[in-house]
């Protein structure tokens, strides 16, 4: 109530969305919507709310999940942007695995979002979301150096994340045989001590 948070909420259903809406006008916080899968149908009012500093989104191409989620729409990002909406994407490992982090943008811009808005949904959205976008979000001097080098569109499925760098420092190269492999072999595939289910073998579980 004071200001000094932001209150990130977990929501799905159209009826939701405005219910927080209107307690966040009430009260006079700031709000950021998580899921938003009713976006759709209520991308006006969301805009209209002095409240909301965006809109954070899945986007998922199968069916399943929760009942209140089973509105979901690939064209919600597209609508809460031409609606005036910050809107960026986040993951829910392991629901959604964060590999497929840039997917959910093409997802986006195959359905009606403009490829710049899905581009800046992965970098700046999120950041100003955190209120973090002095530091991250971007590359200017004077940030925290955090980036990814791609191997090629960063909305194409066949685009490789090549190496990942924090704080300007490399923690990840795809060169470095650990680095592939975990990169390529799996959940669990880098961390020998742990209990991992990989498959089942002729009956029985390996």
């Amino acid at each position: 109530m004071a200001g000094e948070r932001t209150v990130h909420f977990h929501t799905h259903r159209h009826d939701d969305i405005l219910t927080i809406l209107r307690l966040a006008d009430e009260f006079g916080f700031k709000v950021v919507l998580q899921h938003v899968s009713d976006g759709w149908a209520v991308a006006d009012q969301i805009a209209a709310s002095p409240q909301v500093l965006g809109a954070s989104l899945i986007l998922i191409d199968s069916p399943g999940g929760k009942l209140e989620a089973k509105d979901n729409q690939l064209a919600t990002a597209g609508i809460l942007e031409q609606a005036g909406v910050l809107t960026g994407f986040h993951t829910d490992d392991s629901i959604t695995d964060s590999r497929l982090f840039n997917r959910m943008a093409a997802l986006a811009v195959r359905a009606g979002m403009s490829r710049s808005g899905a581009l800046y949904g992965l970098t700046m959205a999120g950041a100003r979301m955190l209120g973090l976008e002095d530091r991250v979000g971007s590359l200017e001097p004077g940030k925290d150096a955090d980036l990814v080098m791609l191997s090629g569109d960063p909305l194409s499925v066949y685009t490789l994340v090549q190496q990942t760098w924090v704080d300007g420092a490399k923690v990840f190269d795809r060169s470095d045989p650990q680095d592939r492999l975990y990169a390529e072999g799996g959940f669990g595939a880098s961390h020998d001590q742990a209990q991992v289910l990989h498959g089942i073998v002729q009956g029985e579980h390996r």
